[in-house]
């Protein structure tokens, strides 16, 4: 018992050595020594430890709440921290606000000015400090009809739509305002008005609908004007042309008219006119060809008689990388003692003439066994030579 020792806990630090008949005293008051928690909470610890152990973490330990001054034990502290109701807090929307906890839940749904609200008439979310400023642009807003109508409160969205179409108050121009009218009224009396005005409206519309003829027709001109080829050359497709060949030959459709085309802008108006069948020595046999001077509408400003050079063209619609492609081809130069080449007058039916041209231009024959015909189309050409043309 006189042998000298180490404390038994020297691998967990203890540095105590002596005879071994002075360990047991050591050891019951040794701080590396392992105690049970006096509280009975089941925790064992070394002794060093236990101070803190009763006073912070022991569950079973005695607490005193700062706010409410109540006892707890430490279990039922840690469930008690964060929920007294007596202890100070922050309003949790950031109004600024402290006050007790247990007023807090009253505070944040009744009197805070940052709580989070619900507009009742567009159902978005505001804070309660905003909604005010809310309602002056709500567009759900109720609002009242500025004309005093039977309509109480209107959406604020839709009081421009009610104003326009609906209220029966608001001054409304007549419906017949395109065509002159330039009475205005309250909704209720429009039916009133339309009754007592009908004949007037009747000779508006009248005069509104000749007005606006006029205007399409002139715009149809325009667009028609502009559709035609304007550099004196017309490149005409024929379509169908088996079947207009047998209207031919059965005298249904004896003649096909070209689209007018123009030697240049403001320049001669000029139509061809092709009988499939055949005219005069060509019946039956050939294609008649032929070109016609038309009446336009800058002819006074124009060089009369026309007597500008003029070529037909038959073309040929084989392999264009070929070298035997061969187009039919005359140039002619007009007479200026023909009447066809004078200047029409515009309230001359010129169309319904001839013109200058060919009744023997090309053979059935010819156009069949060569190439001038592809996928049941016929191209015609016809160019004039407008080098000597002086402009206006």
């Amino acid at each position: 018992m006189s042998l000298t020792t180490h404390c038994s806990n020297y691998p967990t630090g203890c540095k105590w050595t002596g005879k071994l008949h002075n360990l047991k005293a050591h050891l019951d008051k040794c701080t590396h020594s392992e105690r049970d928690c006096p509280n009975r909470c089941g925790v064992r610890l070394r002794a060093m430890n236990l101070a803190d152990h009763l006073e912070f973490e022991c569950l079973k330990r005695r607490v005193t709440c700062d706010f409410c001054a109540k006892d707890f034990t430490g279990e039922q502290m840690e469930e008690h921290d964060g929920s007294c109701p007596m202890e100070t807090v922050h309003c949790e929307n950031k109004c600024g606000a402290k006050m007790l906890r247990k007023y807090l839940n009253r505070h944040s749904t009744g009197d805070c000015p940052k709580r989070p609200t619900k507009c009742t008439h567009c159902s978005k979310d505001f804070s309660y400090d905003i909604l005010q400023t809310h309602h002056g642009n709500c567009p759900r807003y109720p609002v009242g009809c500025p004309n005093r109508c039977d309509v109480l409160k209107i959406p604020r969205e839709e009081l421009e739509m009610h104003l326009k179409e609906q209220c029966k108050s608001a001054l409304t121009p007549c419906p017949f305002k395109e065509a002159g009218c330039k009475h205005r009224c309250p909704r209720y009396h429009l039916d009133r008005h339309l009754t007592e005005a009908n004949a007037t409206h009747i000779k508006s519309m009248f005069e509104l609908v000749k007005t606006q003829k006029q205007q399409i027709l002139e715009l149809q001109k325009q667009v028609s004007d502009l559709s035609i080829h304007q550099n004196g050359t017309l490149l005409w497709r024929i379509n169908d042309y088996s079947k207009k060949l047998k209207a031919a030959q059965s005298d249904q459709i004896i003649e096909c008219k070209s689209p007018p085309f123009y030697t240049h802008r403001y320049g001669y108006k000029l139509q061809l006119s092709a009988f499939l069948n055949g005219n005069g020595s060509g019946l039956n046999s050939h294609m008649s060809l032929y070109i016609r001077v038309m009446a336009g509408d800058y002819d006074s400003l124009l060089e009369w008689p026309f007597s500008h050079d003029i070529t037909f063209n038959i073309l040929d619609q084989g392999d264009p990388l070929s070298s035997k492609r061969s187009h039919i081809s005359v140039r002619f130069t007009p007479d200026p003692t023909w009447k066809n080449f004078q200047q029409p007058s515009l309230d001359s039916a010129n169309d319904s003439t001839l013109g200058f041209g060919y009744p023997k231009f090309v053979s059935h024959k010819e156009l069949k066994d060569n190439n001038y015909l592809k996928g049941n189309a016929l191209f015609i050409k016809a160019t004039v030579d407008t080098s000597r043309i002086v402009i206006p």
